[in-house]
């Protein structure tokens, strides 16, 4: 805070509102905002001049974090007391904010599908995780690793390359319309992908590989 805005906000040391209710607020205002269920919320202690001292607030000290998107280390609180005398003070607060997230328990090759046995729940400070975490398989279901990762790293979004709904090497059902007839037949898929995805099929009765696209689970209408 500039200079010259403390000098008009603090009062003679005989005022009732310290350095430490500043905190105290900032702090439960921290706890509040991010101990949400399943979060443990640490407050790793900074230090305040001690000597502010500001005028007495006839009310509760209100308190306004900044709009941001995910968990930050460090969070300035503004704290402020309304009416009159009005003033208004930011807090700098530093956290720790601990959720239980997927690990790695082995190392992965890239393709792999990412299962019960591949995984395990640690709890980690996720204010550190910049690129994001990973709490269930549910949120993975099908999704495949798009880069290799070794054992005890933290599973990020960015490290799947998408779902697979038909995968390299699975049987499937082969569609295809025939003078507008539907002929449905089974073949090997050759590529992996998710709806939509185009990909190669070999035919299990001719043995070509046919082009197609992914319309469902374990299924791919041939293209024309």
């Amino acid at each position: 805070m500039a200079a010259a805005s403390l000098l008009a906000l603090i009062t003679p040391a005989h005022a009732d509102t310290t350095a430490a209710d500043l905190r105290t607020a900032a702090e439960q205002a921290v706890r509040t905002q991010y101990g949400t269920a399943g979060s443990r919320v640490v407050i790793v202690p900074t230090r305040l001049n001690p000597r502010l001292h500001f005028a007495t607030c006839p009310h509760a000290l209100q308190t306004r974090l900044p709009m941001r998107q995910g968990i930050p280390s460090r969070v300035a609180v503004a704290v402020s007391c309304a009416g009159a005398p009005g003033w208004s003070i930011q807090v700098p607060v530093q956290m720790q904010v601990f959720r239980n997230v997927l690990v790695t328990s082995h190392p992965m090759a890239r393709g792999d599908i990412p299962g019960p046995g591949d995984v395990h729940s640690e709890e980690r400070d996720v204010a550190r995780l910049g690129y994001g975490y990973i709490e269930s398989l549910d949120q993975i279901l099908g999704h495949s690793l798009g880069r290799p990762l070794i054992a005890g790293v933290v599973l990020e979004p960015g490290d799947f390359a998408g779902r697979e709904t038909v995968h390299s090497g699975e049987d499937v059902e082969l569609v295809a319309q025939v003078d507008g007839i539907e002929v449905r037949t089974h073949g090997m898929a050759l590529d992996g992908g998710d709806t939509g995805a185009r990909l190669r099929v070999r035919n299990d009765n001719s043995g070509r590989i046919i082009s197609g696209v992914v319309i469902g689970e374990g299924q791919v209408r041939a293209l024309p």
